[in-house]
């Protein structure tokens, strides 16, 4: 596996895995669950739930996230729960900083985190969401997209895992981030972004989560 420092992350991080190990105290997840797993883009949609009707959901997303620290605390993340599906965004490994990673390096951690899923629930599905183009963003495009066919690679790799691909409806037809679908700092989707997300995800849900699962 590519070299991260594990200390580091769990210093960083820690707090805020403990706040969703919390609500895994406090709340009792729904038979057939999808649980949603990330990055802010997770965290910020507050409306999941009712986007992604008739599927039920639990929400783990942090801000900041990237696939270096999501991979050391997959089992946390996962273990706790019982899911029909897993979907899995994380936008931050190539954002424009020095921090950034190749894909080969984020590669190693996403089959990690695949492989953690997979383990503790075989059957159940595996969505990976593909980054999406934003303003913000947009000087590393031809980087995440790399980022992105890496993440398509890895899903058609792999049993019961699926690549969500999103990317072509958050761009105009001159190629550029469509601005009306994002909140003012040009890389979180507002309402109309979600809108679009939650139709993407659920219409792979719909392909992959057998129809015996419950759905309310």
């Amino acid at each position: 596996m590519a070299a991260i420092d594990r200390e580091a992350i769990i210093r960083k991080w820690d707090d805020d895995i403990e706040a969703l190990e919390k609500l895994d105290q406090d709340q009792v997840d729904p038979e057939g669950a999808v649980l949603l797993l990330g990055s802010s883009s997770i965290r910020r949609w507050e409306d999941a739930q009712a986007m992604l009707a008739p599927y039920p959901v639990i929400r783990r997303g942090y801000g900041g996230a990237r696939y270096s620290d999501l991979v050391v605390f997959a089992s946390r993340l996962i273990h706790p729960h019982q899911y029909s599906a897993v979907v899995i965004f994380v936008g931050n490994d190539i954002a424009g900083k020095d921090q950034d990673r190749q894909p080969e390096e984020v590669e190693t951690w996403v089959r990690e985190t695949i492989r953690v899923s997979l383990a503790h629930q075989p059957d159940a599905a595996v969505l990976l969401v593909e980054v999406t183009p934003t303003a913000k963003r947009f000087a590393v495009w031809p980087q995440i997209q790399e980022l992105n066919s890496m993440l398509h690679e890895v899903a058609e790799s792999l049993t019961g895992v699926h690549f969500v691909a999103t990317s072509q409806h958050y761009l105009d037809s001159e190629g550029q981030p469509r601005e009306q679908l994002f909140v003012s700092d040009r890389l979180h989707l507002n309402e109309d972004g979600y809108q679009i997300w939650a139709s993407l995800i659920r219409e792979k849900l719909d392909a992959v989560v057998p129809a015996t699962v419950n759905r309310p």
